[in-house]
């Protein structure tokens, strides 16, 4: 079988404009005779080229729209239009995203991390969009502050810093000062041995993942960075129901959450949990730059349920 030719996002990437607010979406079409739709959101220190690779990957099984929320990815946030960026106003936003790009089709929605959570609070607050769903996929995602790892002094620590830079001034001082390019890189150079997301690594692979590291820090808007962040420390949806099930893809050891506690909220919300295990060491993988590398974070059984053929 002869090798497919790498993608570049590049060729995919459309300008994207919606609620007044400008940003971007990936979108690759389906491969002859598949006819699954599936929405990918990814999470919070992500931005469509660090998912790019896992997106190829899921195109195997049907079209990928990959878009951003604003605030991620370098997309304008909520605060140009006045507003702020609580986990409602997202899950709006891409209530109002789905209905216009899938006004008469059925999709599978696909949510890493973050991008989970606005998934289910989306699903939660307009039920007329359940019946559009064949398929609800939570990528290591979560659904309550809970169900984190983080020790007390940490989530503390978290939760404070998240709150003071969440202000307008702490914030412009953190990206144009704090997250310049310099400290970035010696902050990651410093601890590069023992960082999770660099310690795997040769040196110029290292030097790529810092690069990259770079970037996402100075493309996501800081606020709506900080905001979301407290949101996630204090975030608890078990207090409504989605009548569907959901396919959660778990990590033996991520860094972040208790996959067991996961299960217990999710289980609250969705009416069936299936829990599958993926083969990927942490959380996430750090940069998704191709399929090759997206390839073993997709558990076999995940991939048997999207071969399936849909109406």
């Amino acid at each position: 079988m002869a090798k497919r030719k790498p993608l570049n996002p590049a060729d995919f990437i459309a300008p994207l404009y919606m609620n007044g607010l400008q940003g971007r979406m990936l979108r690759l079409p389906a491969p002859a005779n598949k006819k699954r739709e599936i929405l990918l959101i990814y999470g919070h220190h992500a931005s469509i080229e660090r998912m790019f690779g896992l997106a190829e990957d899921l195109n195997q099984y049907g079209a990928v729209t990959l878009p951003d929320l604003p605030g991620f990815g370098g997309m304008e946030s909520f605060y140009r239009i006045g507003h702020k960026p609580t986990l409602d106003n997202l899950a709006d936003y891409l209530a109002s995203f789905i209905k216009l790009r899938y006004k008469r089709k059925r999709l599978t929605i696909m949510g890493m991390s973050f991008g989970f959570l606005v998934v289910t609070r989306m699903l939660q607050k307009y039920p007329e969009l359940v019946n559009k769903v064949d398929m609800v996929v939570s990528i290591v995602g979560f659904a309550h502050k809970d169900d984190f790892k983080f020790s007390s002094r940490n989530y503390w620590l978290l939760r404070t810093g998240g709150a003071i830079f969440s202000n307008p001034v702490a914030a412009w001082f953190a990206r144009h000062v704090a997250l310049q390019r310099p400290f970035i890189k010696a902050a990651y150079t410093l601890v590069a041995d023992k960082h999770v997301k660099m310690k795997d690594a040769d040196t110029e692979e290292r030097n790529r993942r810092i690069d990259f590291e770079v970037h996402l820090w100075q493309c996501n808007d800081v606020r709506t960075y900080m905001e979301t962040s407290v949101t996630m420390l204090t975030v608890d949806l078990c207090n409504a129901q989605v009548p569907l099930p959901v396919y959660h893809i778990a990590v033996d050891e991520d860094r972040y959450f208790n996959n067991s506690i996961v299960e217990e909220h999710l289980s609250v919300i969705y009416g069936k949990v299936y829990m599958i295990k993926s083969k990927m060491d942490g959380h996430a993988p750090t940069v998704v730059a191709d399929a090759k590398a997206a390839a073993p974070f997709m558990p076999s059984k995940m991939r048997r349920l999207l071969s399936k053929a849909v109406a």
